[in-house]
């Protein structure tokens, strides 16, 4: 009988861990978000969603500093185990689509009408190349120029800025006193369109070679450089971040301020000044911008693509959209989301619903925007050579020859 007893009991073991296996094997997937800890509370609100979806599939979030994303993500990368659902800066993902690191989302596009058509019209092509959409948008930014009313009219500036030309003979009328007529911000080609509206490109049409060391171009960096060095463009333009030209343009010294909207948005947090009484906006000279702007692609090894994709239809759906628009008054591109924020502010805060109904417009004047694997290089290359000649400590002519080798060095590399 005792015999009998055990093997009963042992087949009720096995049975038993037959049962709970599967809970102990849970799948998982992780997403990475890019500076974001305190949304947390608000991913943590559409993972739940996601679970009721997928209740077998666990959900690890990650968020890493600005600083640390792309150290981290590499790491992963080189170890095979990179994370499934990835939000994604400006054109990084443009490397990692060439390597066939992330996975192409045409399909699941093409698969789901509501889906693709959440999003405003031109807003998938800023993540489109050859055919395929490597990413969907979560939420955006692009410059524009900001004009400081006060001291536009002391300076006696009554004619509209519709050049370049303009935009430094304005300058120039406000200096001295340490007042500054123009500031912009710098990083991730933040300061292109001030080439852009004089027809300077980056790179040829099939980005083989650089396109810059122009005349055109050269006129453009000096007169940039004869600007800085007489005070009318504020040399935080060149040597700040995102702290620094936001502060200038904060302490009411500077007339004309070419920034992304969240740029203003955090200058305006720290001084009350900042609204539409004081302060104008702009598209700058020829409406020429550039994007700061996040994406959610997934990874191309990811062992559940449905599913990923899935969480990402989530996190950009009305419902979550809404939230992250509100939270951050930010731009979406989703169709159904800007709009209501838009028309909440206009008896809200009047100055916000301009910027944000005019960041959402002319998608198609896009400048400083390489989809190339190469990009964060190509970046690094001209702005280490062109930086010191805006400082005054090169020549603009040299500074561009130097640049145009660097580039077609890096293009040339197999």
């Amino acid at each position: 009988m005792l015999k009998t007893f055990i093997k009963q009991l042992a087949a009720m073991s096995v049975a038993t861990i037959a049962l709970t296996a599967p809970a102990l094997a849970a799948e998982k997937i992780t997403v990475l978000t890019w500076n974001l800890p305190i949304y947390g509370e608000k991913i943590e609100g559409w993972i739940a969603e996601f679970n009721e979806m997928h209740p077998d599939i666990e959900v690890e979030w990650i968020d890493k500093k600005g600083t640390e994303w792309a150290t981290f993500f590499q790491t992963q990368l080189a170890a095979g185990t990179p994370p499934d659902v990835v939000n994604i800066q400006g054109a990084l993902w443009a490397e990692y689509a060439a390597n066939g690191q992330l996975l192409d989302l045409a399909p699941y596009l093409e698969a789901d009408a509501e889906f693709a058509n959440r999003f405003v019209d031109g807003a998938l092509d800023l993540w489109k190349t050859d055919e395929k959409t490597y990413m969907v948008p979560w939420y955006f930014n692009r410059t524009l120029l900001y004009i400081n009313k006060q001291m536009v009219n002391e300076a006696g500036i009554t004619t509209p800025i519709t050049s370049f030309e303009d935009l430094m003979a304005a300058a120039n009328k406000v200096t001295g006193e340490g007042k500054s007529g123009f500031l912009t911000t710098n990083f991730d080609w933040l300061y292109w369109p001030l080439f852009a509206m004089n027809g300077v490109e980056i790179l040829n049409e099939d980005m083989t070679k650089a396109a810059f060391n122009t005349p055109k171009a050269v006129e453009t960096l000096t007169a940039l450089a004869e600007a800085t060095k007489s005070g009318a463009i504020n040399n935080i333009s060149w040597t700040g971040r995102w702290v620094e030209p936001n502060t200038a343009f904060a302490s009411r010294n500077v007339a004309m301020y070419m920034a992304p909207n969240s740029a203003l948005f955090w200058a305006a947090s720290k001084a009350d000044w900042i609204n539409d009484e004081n302060v104008e906006v702009y598209d700058a000279p020829g409406d020429w911008w550039t994007p700061n702007h996040h994406g959610w692609g997934v990874s191309a090894s990811t062992k559940h693509p449905d599913a990923a994709v899935d969480l990402i239809k989530i996190a950009t759906s009305d419902k979550w959209q809404e939230t992250m628009s509100s939270t951050f008054s930010i731009l979406t591109l989703n169709k159904n989301v800007d709009p209501k924020l838009i028309e909440k502010f206009k008896t809200e805060a009047p100055l916000k619903a301009k910027i944000l109904e005019m960041a959402g417009s002319k998608l198609d004047k896009i400048s400083g925007y390489i989809k190339s694997p190469l990009e964060a290089r190509i970046k690094d290359a001209f702005w280490t050579s062109v930086q010191p000649a805006l400082l005054g400590q090169t020549d603009p002519q040299e500074a561009l020859a130097a640049a145009e080798a660097k580039v077609n060095r890096i293009l040339s590399r197999p």
